[in-house]
């Protein structure tokens, strides 16, 4: 898919999405701990950016944990969605290839399930723009779904849209990571809960250097 396809179909379900979604950290123990870790080693260190932030659930969580977050989303509808959910936070249109954020300014980034929705040939870029905007010692998590391949299909969230996910594998997640100039600290992958679609989840962990 490429980034206005992108755009359109999360702008017609952004309300069904956050229907879906907005709570399914409550069903997520592994990912809350992590954010709970995130959240110690990067509060009071500035701006972290919640790329691909959906209706904003993940920012909402680290800024009640002392965290001085925005979210960054492709889709304008989803980012009024996020708006509206999360009063007081900031949320911007953007592109997380092209991010409108000056080198070394932020003290991390998290990017949970929308590396997916990059073609793998655009990813080692994407990777680098995550690098570029991420100071000495800033961190970044990235959460995909595990695998080879991808999957398309023309519906998403009963809706007449098409949808778009690249899988990654563990290595081959880490080489991207680290081809951009990270320090992989940390890959985890884990089985899915049953709430959730069932595919592996694989959680990359990343300094800059």
């Amino acid at each position: 898919m490429d980034s206005d396809e992108l755009r359109a179909s999360y702008d017609q379900v952004a309300e069904t999405y956050a229907d879906t979604f907005f709570d399914e950290l409550d069903r997520k123990l592994f990912d809350r701990e992590l954010l709970d870790a995130y959240a110690e080693r990067t509060q009071d260190r500035g701006l972290v950016l919640d790329i691909g932030c959906g209706p904003g659930h993940i920012a909402r969580y680290l800024h009640e944990r002392g965290v001085e977050v925005a979210g960054v989303d492709l889709s304008p509808e989803m980012v009024e969605v996020a708006r509206r959910l999360n009063p007081g936070l900031r949320f911007d249109v953007g592109d997380m290839g092209a991010l409108d954020v000056e080198d070394a300014a932020l003290a991390g980034i998290v990017a949970f399930y929308s590396v997916i929705h990059i073609p793998r040939e655009g990813v080692p870029g994407v990777m680098r723009e995550f690098w570029r905007v991420i100071r000495t010692g800033g961190e970044l998590v990235v959460a995909v779904h595990a695998g080879t391949g991808s999957v398309r299909r023309d519906d998403f969230l009963g809706k007449p849209v098409p949808f778009e996910a690249t899988f990654f594998e563990r290595d081959e997640l880490v080489s991207l990571v680290e081809g951009a100039g990270f320090r992989v600290e940390e890959a985890i992958q884990r089985a899915p809960y049953d709430t959730e679609a069932p595919t592996q989840r694989l959680y990359v962990r990343a300094l800059v250097p």
